[in-house]
């Protein structure tokens, strides 16, 4: 016999009973089972005697069959009651008693909560919308040549854009600080390298000319010695030279990967690629856009083991990501709470997904499975290999089964909604 009391809104209380022969039987099966590989003096493996088995691991043995005992009446009481458990239960014998007939405990848990959408008819949705243009495709290629730009030398005073060469030494009450001394250091006026009241020092000087400016530091400075304080700094212009973009030409079409040199065809290619971005960025925004409506229309209790699993999850992937990246975070402890916030959202809309899901009957078709790989191979050199790797691995496909489900989601709410639309510039969708 076993019986649940409710605790709160998801958690949960089972009071139940074990056999303490059933127990007893399983004690025994773990007594054998050590006993054939158990080391103990003056024994042979398989040939130690049950009451010196008992004696070094009786304890360890009723342990492991109580623990097993329990498993298996939980797990029984769960299908009886028709509960749906979140998390793992907590475990608390009640029967001090090893001779007792019955071992009484119980067992605290949550349960998933009961989806309560409101009505997502009543909000409006605003679609991203973006078409490309050739504008852009042209500022595209403007940037692939700025990325190839050569410089020469320039008989005149240095202005944005050019790559300046300078000695320079600054001082602080005299004397010359850590990391303020440098000859014939070169960077581009312009481009945020430098801080911008030492770059409006050196615009406008030319090669050979010598001036001193006093500056302030942000108080933010990364060089706490002086950040927030004046210095002085000397600086001799070495050299002015003025940025030299490359033609569009056929050797620039090879040098980006048009093996023919066919500028045409570069830019065909590039709008290609621009496209297919631009698509999944819409479709990101768009998506996250239904996500935040189903999300505003959502009210239900989170389980809180759900809660802490994801803030481990993310915790451990961003140490991982750190570590990526050269980071050394050995000894290195995240606080949980950071990813408090993130953890919820995403739990939250994991639970509203996979409700909707089942509900609506979402699941991904084979056909919009086969059409979404294809996609994503498009923007490979040998698509069909790319194909044949995601159908290779039934983990990879899981995850392609995943978005497709999302993006059925995202069509479905998309349809609840009042539609609405945000026109983007191409600086706004691409994040620059």
């Amino acid at each position: 016999m076993s019986s649940v009391e409710t605790l709160s809104a998801l958690e949960r209380r089972l009071n139940a009973v074990v056999d303490q022969q059933a127990i007893r039987s399983q004690v025994t099966g773990k007594l054998k089972n050590i006993g054939r590989t158990a080391k103990i003096a003056g024994f042979r493996p398989g040939k130690v005697p049950t009451k010196v088995l008992e004696q070094h691991y009786g304890a360890q043995a009723h342990q492991e069959a109580l623990g097993d005992a329990l498993q298996a009446s939980f797990a029984a009481a769960v299908e009886t009651h028709a509960l749906k458990v979140a998390g793992y239960p907590q475990f608390e014998v009640k029967t001090a008693d090893l001779n007792a007939p019955e071992v009484e405990y119980s067992a605290t848990f949550e349960v998933y909560p009961e989806i309560a959408l409101g009505d997502l008819t009543a909000e409006t949705l605003e679609r991203s919308v973006f078409e490309l243009s050739q504008e852009d495709i042209d500022n595209t290629v403007a940037t692939l040549r700025k990325q190839r730009v050569t410089y020469e030398q320039a008989d005149r005073a240095a202005r944005a854009e050019d790559q300046v060469r300078i000695d320079f030494t600054g001082t602080l009450d005299g004397e010359v600080f850590q990391g303020g001394e440098a000859k014939d250091y070169p960077f581009v006026l312009g481009v945020g390298r430098m801080l911008p009241e030492f770059e409006a020092a050196i615009t406008g000087m030319k090669s050979g000319e010598t001036k001193s400016f006093d500056m302030t530091f942000p108080e933010d400075y990364h060089g706490k010695d002086v950040a927030g304080k004046q210095v002085t700094f000397s600086v001799t212009l070495n050299s002015v030279e003025a940025p030299k973009l490359p033609e569009l030409d056929a050797e620039f079409a090879k040098s980006v990967g048009i093996e023919d040199g066919d500028v045409k065809k570069l830019e065909s290619e590039i709008r290609s690629n621009l496209g297919r971005e631009v698509a999944r960025r819409l479709k990101g925004r768009n998506k996250e856009a239904a996500m935040d409506a189903l999300l505003k229309v959502a009210a239900f209790d989170l389980p809180k083991a759900l809660i802490d699993w994801e803030m481990q999850s993310l915790m451990q992937q961003t140490v991982q990501d750190m570590e990526a990246r050269g980071m050394k975070m050995q000894g290195v402890s995240l606080p949980p709470e950071l990813f408090r916030d993130r953890a919820e959202r995403r739990v939250k809309l994991g639970l509203i997904l996979a409700d909707l899901a089942d509900k609506h009957d979402m699941k991904a078709k084979p056909e919009q499975i086969r059409t979404l790989i294809e996609d994503l191979a498009e923007s490979y050199d040998e698509p069909e290999q790319m194909v044949n790797w995601y159908y290779a691995d039934p983990a990879r496909l899981q995850e392609i089964e995943n978005l497709v489900i999302e993006e059925n989601l995202m069509a479905w709410v998309l349809g609840q909604c009042k539609a609405g639309e945000k026109s983007l510039t191409f600086q706004e969708l691409m994040g620059n």
